[in-house]
């Protein structure tokens, strides 16, 4: 990362209420590196660009700590977290929080865990489907943060990631610009899985303006064991 893009990341953190350490900026700096190099021969992105990553990627990821904060935060889970956001770039900039990142596909997991390597982070990488892995008692229910920027709509995300919501915690879901449709369809949704959302919050990430959301749900009381159902039966019938 050269010295202008730094001097902006880190007036982004500052935004973000972070105040991000010379020892931090470097950990981004070695992410970036590394998921650039390592991209050109296994496909982990479509943004590679250094500024891009740095808003797209990393201030995306981060600005959630202007909303929750995350230093009042235990235990996070990353559903679907592909190459390591929003979990890593949150990780980073708080290093006491105990993070787990699940994904469905294996080579995203061997980056993770050579990344973690390299930046010297305890992290535990899953390969797993999160519907899978929502019947394992050890996650099941577990967690005070929930996370997810997957490409889904949030009804059907909403299913396999609430499960993992302790009563009392949070699901987080990182949405771009229309959510509106998505949001009339939820309402049965969050019924049946006994949460609720409690807020929306939007924010444009500078320069590049794009709108986006952060969906937050509270669970309210455990939801039925049954949940999250077998992928296909989701598609097919999403709550």
């Amino acid at each position: 990362m050269d010295k202008k893009l730094e001097e902006k990341f880190k007036k982004y953190c500052f935004e973000a209420d972070i105040n991000i350490s010379k020892e931090q900026i470097d950990m981004f700096s070695i992410y970036m590196d590394f998921l650039i190099d390592y991209d050109k021969h296994t496909n982990l992105t479509s943004i590679v660009d250094p500024e891009e990553i740095v808003i797209k990627h990393f201030l995306d990821s981060i600005i959630i700590n202007k909303f929750i904060k995350i230093d009042n935060v235990q235990n996070v889970i990353d559903i679907g977290t592909g190459a390591g956001f929003p979990g890593i770039p949150i990780k980073i900039c708080f290093p006491k929080i105990n993070l787990t990142l699940v994904d469905s596909l294996n080579k995203r997991i061997i980056f993770l865990k050579e990344l973690c390597k390299k930046l010297e982070l305890k992290v535990d990488a899953l390969h797993s489907r999160a519907e899978d892995l929502a019947k394992n008692p050890l996650y099941r229910e577990k967690f005070d943060l929930v996370l997810s920027r997957a490409v889904a709509p949030l009804n059907v995300l909403s299913e396999y990631c609430v499960p993992y919501v302790k009563k009392g915690g949070f699901f987080v879901s990182y949405k771009g610009m229309n959510v509106k449709e998505e949001l009339l369809k939820c309402d049965n949704c969050f019924k049946i899985l006994n949460s609720k959302i409690c807020d929306i919050k939007n924010f444009n990430l500078p320069e590049i303006g794009d709108v986006r959301n952060l969906i937050i749900v509270e669970k309210i009381n455990s939801c039925n064991a049954k949940y999250p159902r077998p992928t296909p039966k989701i598609i097919k019938k999403p709550l």
